[in-house]
Protein backbone atom coordinates (compact mmCIF):
# COMPACT_ATOMS: atom_id res chain seq x y z
CA UNK A 1 0.00 0.00 0.00
CA UNK A 2 1.51 3.55 -0.75
CA UNK A 3 1.83 6.27 1.82
CA UNK A 4 3.08 9.72 1.93
CA UNK A 5 6.95 10.39 1.78
CA UNK A 6 8.80 10.11 4.57
CA UNK A 7 8.99 13.52 5.43
CA UNK A 8 5.63 14.38 5.24
CA UNK A 9 4.62 11.77 7.68
CA UNK A 10 7.30 13.00 9.87
CA UNK A 11 5.96 16.76 9.71
CA UNK A 12 2.48 16.19 10.29
CA UNK A 13 3.07 13.84 12.91
CA UNK A 14 5.66 16.39 14.49
CA UNK A 15 3.31 19.46 14.37
CA UNK A 16 0.16 17.27 15.33
CA UNK A 17 -1.96 20.33 14.18
CA UNK A 18 -2.83 21.92 10.99
CA UNK A 19 -4.48 25.37 10.19
CA UNK A 20 -6.89 24.90 7.70
CA UNK A 21 -7.51 28.89 6.15
CA UNK A 22 -9.22 30.24 3.60
CA UNK A 23 -7.30 33.52 2.25
CA UNK A 24 -9.30 35.93 0.45
CA UNK A 25 -6.22 38.20 -0.02
CA UNK A 26 -2.61 37.10 -0.39
CA UNK A 27 -1.26 39.80 0.91
CA UNK A 28 -2.34 38.17 4.26
CA UNK A 29 -0.37 34.91 3.85
CA UNK A 30 3.12 36.55 5.12
CA UNK A 31 1.45 38.23 8.65
CA UNK A 32 -0.04 35.14 8.79
CA UNK A 33 3.08 33.18 8.19
CA UNK A 34 4.58 34.98 11.00
CA UNK A 35 2.04 34.85 13.24
CA UNK A 36 1.69 30.64 13.04
CA UNK A 37 5.71 30.54 13.24
CA UNK A 38 5.73 33.28 16.09
CA UNK A 39 3.27 30.56 17.80
CA UNK A 40 5.48 27.48 17.14
CA UNK A 41 2.95 26.16 15.01
CA UNK A 42 4.80 25.34 11.48
CA UNK A 43 2.45 24.67 9.29
CA UNK A 44 -0.57 25.67 7.26
CA UNK A 45 -3.08 24.17 5.30
CA UNK A 46 -4.59 27.32 2.32
CA UNK A 47 -8.12 25.65 0.98
CA UNK A 48 -8.94 26.39 -2.81
CA UNK A 49 -11.75 28.29 -1.53
CA UNK A 50 -10.49 31.79 -2.91
CA UNK A 51 -8.90 33.49 -5.99
CA UNK A 52 -6.38 33.78 -3.90
CA UNK A 53 -4.99 30.60 -2.68
CA UNK A 54 -2.40 29.48 -5.54
CA UNK A 55 -0.18 33.01 -4.65
CA UNK A 56 -1.38 32.56 -0.89
CA UNK A 57 0.64 29.16 -1.09
CA UNK A 58 3.77 30.52 -2.97
CA UNK A 59 4.36 33.42 -0.79
CA UNK A 60 4.06 31.19 2.15
CA UNK A 61 5.93 28.35 0.61
CA UNK A 62 9.21 30.55 -0.20
CA UNK A 63 9.39 31.56 3.49
CA UNK A 64 11.47 27.84 3.99
CA UNK A 65 9.79 28.10 8.08
CA UNK A 66 6.48 26.52 7.27
CA UNK A 67 5.21 23.08 5.87
CA UNK A 68 2.92 24.56 3.27
CA UNK A 69 -0.32 22.00 2.03
CA UNK A 70 -3.39 22.60 -0.21
CA UNK A 71 -6.57 22.42 0.72
CA UNK A 72 -9.66 21.65 -0.82
CA UNK A 73 -8.17 20.40 -4.07
CA UNK A 74 -11.07 19.06 -6.12
CA UNK A 75 -9.18 18.51 -9.51
CA UNK A 76 -6.15 17.77 -11.16
CA UNK A 77 -5.55 21.60 -12.67
CA UNK A 78 -6.10 22.50 -9.18
CA UNK A 79 -3.34 19.91 -7.82
CA UNK A 80 -0.89 21.12 -10.70
CA UNK A 81 -1.34 24.71 -9.49
CA UNK A 82 -0.97 24.06 -6.09
CA UNK A 83 2.16 21.91 -6.37
CA UNK A 84 3.63 24.58 -8.66
CA UNK A 85 3.16 26.94 -6.38
CA UNK A 86 5.32 25.36 -3.77
CA UNK A 87 2.39 23.02 -2.01
CA UNK A 88 4.10 20.01 -0.06
CA UNK A 89 0.69 17.71 0.46
CA UNK A 90 -2.65 18.43 -1.41
CA UNK A 91 -5.70 17.80 0.67
CA UNK A 92 -8.92 16.60 -0.55
CA UNK A 93 -12.68 16.18 0.86
CA UNK A 94 -13.37 13.18 -1.06
CA UNK A 95 -11.98 10.41 -2.72
CA UNK A 96 -11.44 11.09 -6.83
CA UNK A 97 -9.74 8.37 -8.34
CA UNK A 98 -8.64 9.94 -11.31
CA UNK A 99 -7.37 12.73 -8.69
CA UNK A 100 -5.73 10.57 -6.72
CA UNK A 101 -3.92 8.27 -9.59
CA UNK A 102 -2.69 11.70 -11.65
CA UNK A 103 -1.34 12.17 -7.93
CA UNK A 104 0.61 9.49 -7.59
CA UNK A 105 1.76 9.11 -10.94
CA UNK A 106 3.44 12.32 -10.25
CA UNK A 107 4.89 11.11 -7.37
CA UNK A 108 3.06 13.76 -5.21
CA UNK A 109 1.29 13.62 -2.07
CA UNK A 110 -2.28 13.76 -1.28
CA UNK A 111 -4.37 13.02 1.57
CA UNK A 112 -7.87 11.89 0.35
CA UNK A 113 -11.55 12.45 2.56
CA UNK A 114 -13.15 9.87 3.47
CA UNK A 115 -16.81 9.93 5.75
CA UNK A 116 -17.67 6.17 5.32
CA UNK A 117 -16.54 2.86 5.22
CA UNK A 118 -16.95 2.21 1.45
CA UNK A 119 -15.13 5.68 0.71
CA UNK A 120 -11.89 3.94 2.96
CA UNK A 121 -11.97 0.88 0.82
CA UNK A 122 -12.10 2.91 -2.11
CA UNK A 123 -8.53 4.86 -1.20
CA UNK A 124 -7.08 1.43 -0.89
CA UNK A 125 -7.91 -0.22 -3.17
CA UNK A 126 -6.24 3.00 -4.94
CA UNK A 127 -3.08 2.38 -2.54
CA UNK A 128 -3.71 4.83 0.15
CA UNK A 129 -2.98 4.40 3.69
CA UNK A 130 -3.35 8.21 5.23
CA UNK A 131 -6.61 9.75 4.40
CA UNK A 132 -8.41 12.66 5.95
CA UNK A 133 -11.96 12.05 7.73
CA UNK A 134 -14.47 14.93 6.54
CA UNK A 135 -16.15 16.42 7.81
CA UNK A 136 -15.39 14.62 11.65
CA UNK A 137 -17.34 15.58 14.48
CA UNK A 138 -20.84 15.71 11.60
CA UNK A 139 -19.56 11.83 11.21
CA UNK A 140 -19.22 11.01 14.32
CA UNK A 141 -16.00 11.95 15.90
CA UNK A 142 -13.35 10.30 18.49
CA UNK A 143 -16.05 7.51 18.84
CA UNK A 144 -15.86 6.86 14.48
CA UNK A 145 -12.62 7.15 14.35
CA UNK A 146 -12.46 4.02 17.39
CA UNK A 147 -14.87 1.78 15.34
CA UNK A 148 -13.03 2.59 11.94
CA UNK A 149 -10.01 1.44 13.89
CA UNK A 150 -11.15 -2.35 14.11
CA UNK A 151 -11.97 -3.32 10.75
CA UNK A 152 -8.78 -0.91 9.56
CA UNK A 153 -6.19 -0.93 12.06
CA UNK A 154 -2.86 0.00 9.20
CA UNK A 155 -4.42 3.47 8.50
CA UNK A 156 -4.04 6.32 9.47
CA UNK A 157 -6.48 9.22 9.41
CA UNK A 158 -6.55 13.78 9.59
CA UNK A 159 -9.41 14.04 11.28
CA UNK A 160 -11.01 17.70 10.05
CA UNK A 161 -13.81 19.00 10.54
CA UNK A 162 -15.19 20.53 14.04
CA UNK A 163 -11.98 19.78 15.82
CA UNK A 164 -11.76 22.60 18.46
CA UNK A 165 -9.63 23.19 21.66
CA UNK A 166 -12.60 21.12 23.16
CA UNK A 167 -12.03 18.19 21.77
CA UNK A 168 -8.40 18.04 19.73
CA UNK A 169 -6.93 16.26 22.79
CA UNK A 170 -9.11 13.12 22.41
CA UNK A 171 -8.74 13.24 18.86
CA UNK A 172 -5.32 13.35 19.51
CA UNK A 173 -4.94 10.22 21.73
CA UNK A 174 -6.38 8.17 19.12
CA UNK A 175 -3.54 5.88 18.07
CA UNK A 176 -4.81 5.79 13.93
CA UNK A 177 -4.79 9.96 13.91
CA UNK A 178 -1.82 11.68 12.37
CA UNK A 179 -2.61 14.75 13.21
CA UNK A 180 -5.97 16.81 13.16
CA UNK A 181 -6.99 20.32 10.98
CA UNK A 182 -8.67 22.93 12.16
CA UNK A 183 -9.95 26.78 11.59
CA UNK A 184 -10.48 27.99 14.82
CA UNK A 185 -7.13 29.52 15.01
CA UNK A 186 -7.81 31.41 11.91
CA UNK A 187 -11.66 31.73 11.66
CA UNK A 188 -12.28 33.92 8.89
CA UNK A 189 -13.52 37.19 10.75
CA UNK A 190 -10.04 37.74 12.47
CA UNK A 191 -8.29 37.73 9.01
CA UNK A 192 -10.96 40.16 8.05
CA UNK A 193 -9.80 42.50 11.09
CA UNK A 194 -5.90 41.65 10.08
CA UNK A 195 -6.04 40.20 13.75
CA UNK A 196 -2.94 38.23 13.38
CA UNK A 197 -2.16 38.91 17.28
CA UNK A 198 -5.34 36.60 18.06
CA UNK A 199 -4.22 34.04 15.65
CA UNK A 200 -1.25 34.43 16.98
CA UNK A 201 -2.56 33.55 20.15
CA UNK A 202 -4.89 31.07 19.07
CA UNK A 203 -1.95 28.55 17.64
CA UNK A 204 0.09 29.02 20.93
CA UNK A 205 -2.86 27.58 22.60
CA UNK A 206 -3.12 25.13 20.17
CA UNK A 207 0.88 24.20 20.85
CA UNK A 208 0.24 23.81 24.61
CA UNK A 209 -2.40 21.63 24.33
CA UNK A 210 -0.24 19.37 22.04
CA UNK A 211 2.55 19.93 24.56
CA UNK A 212 0.21 19.13 27.28
CA UNK A 213 -1.05 15.99 25.77
CA UNK A 214 2.09 14.26 25.02
CA UNK A 215 4.25 15.63 27.77
CA UNK A 216 6.32 17.59 25.21
CA UNK A 217 8.80 20.04 26.90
Amino acid sequence: MADLKPATIEALSRLKVIPVVSLPDAALAEPLGDALVQAGLGCVEVTFRTDAAEKAIRVLSRRGDLFVAAGTVLHREQAKRALDAGARCLLSPGTDPALIQWCIADRADIIPGVATPTDILLAMRLGLSTLKFFPAETMGGVAALKSIAGPFPDLRFVPTGGVCPDNLADYLALPNVLACGGSWMVREPLLAQRDFDSIQRLAAQAVSLIRASFNFT
